[in-house]
């Protein structure tokens, strides 16, 4: 039993997104519960914020913070060619995330809590930078500079003056590493798996058109950080939105159907794209706020992380990079949980009844994630996918 334990806990620290990837999906299977409940009661929160600040800070700074730390960590040995974190620093790496959750839910000295949550985001930035540059890997140095600002939205998250522009600079900086990272990932896959098919019709590589995608992106929602219920931001984003939904277009991703692992890149992409038309729309006035930023979170967020995560998980512990049933319908459950969030205000059932479906469509998908991949992740067998 001992000798059991101590393997698993060893496997856990053995590769970066191990600990990072669990328990991103065990807090995210606790915390949109919790929320569910605090808002069904009394919305008063926890110990450092209100309930809606606690919910909207957690899910940036607590579940997105932890995908981004085990997915970074992961991938920079392989942009750099260094050794990867793991063993003891890493498992101090993740106490330091956990000890962040546990001080922001209820620590009541604000200040403290303040100190621990922020020194996560600060640590795997300035790691990272250390790494790319010890390793000369400049391609790679915007997304630690969006690391970086991550880190920052963070620690002005906890100054009242700048609460707002803070989750909003976070908010921003997860659309523009989906645009940079998802938008590096999925069509090169695509095209990977397409051509082992023999397709002839591929992706457009990276050119031209994509780097002007980038600019208006990084535009519109620096824009929309500063003015958020400006025309001018909101016109931006519109842009925005119509130009990415022409740049997921050019990757072909009708053709991955057969393939789930690889259409739920696409369609977390197509959810970037239709959260900045709505949060456009939104800012001229024109629909649901709340809605327009869910499209961004639960939508885009949810669905580009739980896909980037099943997919290094599969592939770093030497799986075949196919979706089983339950991981299908994992994917499935994630997407309709954000559809459902975003339609709730036009729904044909009590608002509170569709947060209350949405928030269990969710559980669904983390717990069948749990199921699918915690023992891949504790252990370092290579047993069949449920």
């Amino acid at each position: 039993m001992g000798g059991e334990t101590k393997r698993a806990s060893i496997a856990l620290l053995a590769d970066p997104f191990r600990p990072f990837f669990l328990g991103a999906a065990l807090f995210a299977l606790v915390a949109i519960p919790l929320w569910t409940w605090i808002y069904a009661s009394a919305p008063q929160g926890l110990a450092a914020f209100d309930a809606f600040a606690w919910h909207r800070h957690e899910m940036l700074f607590g579940y997105l913070a932890a995908v981004v730390g085990g997915f970074l960590f992961t991938a920079i040995p392989n942009w750099t060619g260094r050794l990867p974190l793991r063993g003891g620093g890493l498992g101090a790496l993740f106490l330091l995330w956990i000890a962040g959750r546990l001080m922001v839910a209820f620590w009541p000295l604000t200040v403290v809590a303040a100190i621990v949550d922020c020194a996560f985001l600060v640590t795997i930035a300035g790691l990272a930078w250390r790494e790319v540059v010890a390793g000369r890997n400049w391609r790679n140095a915007p997304i630690c500079a969006l690391v970086s600002l991550l880190a920052l939205a963070n620690i002005l998250s906890w100054l009242p003056a700048y609460q707002d522009f803070g989750w909003r600079l976070a908010m921003a900086v997860a659309a523009l590493l989906i645009g940079l990272v998802g938008g590096r990932v999925t069509p090169s896959f695509t095209r990977n798996w397409l051509v082992k098919r023999g397709a002839t019709a591929l992706p457009v590589p990276f050119g031209l058109y994509d780097k002007i995608c980038l600019l208006l992106l990084l535009v519109a929602v620096a824009a929309w950080s500063f003015a958020s219920d400006s025309p001018v931001p909101g016109v931006l984003l519109l842009v925005a939105g119509v130009a990415h939904l022409v740049r997921l277009a050019r990757w072909r991703g009708w053709l991955t159907v057969a393939e789930p692992l690889l259409l739920v890149l696409h369609i977390g992409y197509l959810w970037l794209a239709a959260a900045l038309v709505l949060m456009g729309l939104a800012a001229l006035g024109v629909g649901d706020q709340s809605a327009s930023l869910h499209a961004l979170g639960a939508g885009a967020i949810g669905t580009m992380t739980m896909a980037v995560m099943a997919r290094a998980v599969l592939g770093h512990t030497g799986r075949a990079l196919v979706a089983s049933p339950a991981m299908t319908v994992m994917f499935v459950a994630v997407v309709l949980s954000a559809l459902v969030r975003v339609l709730a205000p036009i729904l044909p059932m009590p608002y509170d009844t569709a947060i209350t479906m949405a928030a269990l469509l969710w559980v669904c998908a983390y717990g069948l994630f749990t199921a699918c991949f915690g023992a891949m992740l504790v252990t370092d067998s290579k047993a069949p996918n449920p």
